[in-house]
């Protein structure tokens, strides 16, 4: 009767196992499932989300901010040229009547006439009135009048040279501008007529405003007339 009824008990035991190990089968096998469902879900919306919208990039792939330039890569300032690559200033016109020379300023002036040779004014002492007018850096005209008992007018065109030093004895120094020319003359005695020129002289600068003139006038008219002409110009 005992061993009976303990067969039964094993029995009920065992079914009851049976029962309870193929239910906990079953929820494992449908957590595993609900699992790899949810896996399957999520790396669908991953994919979706990748697709649509594209991923932020990582710090590795992020672009550095802006960066002030370093002192070597900053652009230097604007510089002022230096003398040898500003431009030239604009020259003056090449003829501007009035301006110096290279042999000094321009300049007016009056002076005497010492006549040396032939019969018209050029020939006879007289009163004079001088002038120079600079033309370009190497040219002048030197308009003058010889008044006397009839007038005539000297109008040459002369080549100044630089200014050269003749003297200088520490204490005193002279310096002086040679020059020479052609141009013409013009008699108003009563037989008035118009001759060549020959002009050549000196310009001494004396002081800051005042020049010295020399020059011999040979003109060519009826005959030759030659006389030295000595006067002191303002300069202009």
């Amino acid at each position: 009767m005992i061993n009976r009824l303990l067969t039964q008990t094993l029995s009920v035991l065992g079914i009851t196992s049976a029962i309870v190990a193929s239910s906990m089968l079953q929820a494992n096998a449908q957590e595993v499932q609900k699992v790899s469902n949810v896996n399957s879900s999520t790396k669908a919306a991953d994919l979706l989300v990748q697709t649509t919208y594209p991923q932020a990039p990582t710090p590795t792939q992020q672009q550095t901010p802006y960066q002030t330039p370093t002192q070597t890569q900053q652009q230097t300032p604007y510089q002022t040229p230096t003398e040898t690559q500003q431009q030239t200033p604009t020259q003056a016109p090449f003829v501007s009547p009035g301006r110096a020379t290279r042999g000094g300023s321009s300049y007016i002036g009056v002076g005497g006439n010492l006549g040396i040779a032939g019969e018209t004014t050029l020939s006879e002492g007289s009163f004079a009135v001088i002038s120079k007018i600079g033309l370009t850096n190497s040219l002048s005209v030197r308009p003058a009048a010889l008044i006397g008992d009839n007038a005539t007018f000297l109008v040459p065109i002369t080549l100044d040279f630089p200014i050269e030093t003749i003297t200088n004895t520490g204490q005193t120094q002279i310096s002086a501008s040679p020059y020479v020319g052609a141009g013409v003359s013009v008699s108003t005695a009563d037989d008035s007529n118009v001759g060549f020129l020959i002009s050549g002289g000196l310009d001494v600068p004396v002081a800051e405003q005042l020049t010295a003139n020399a020059a011999l006038n040979v003109s060519f008219l009826d005959d030759t007339n030659v006389g030295l002409l000595l006067g002191v110009g303002y300069n202009f």
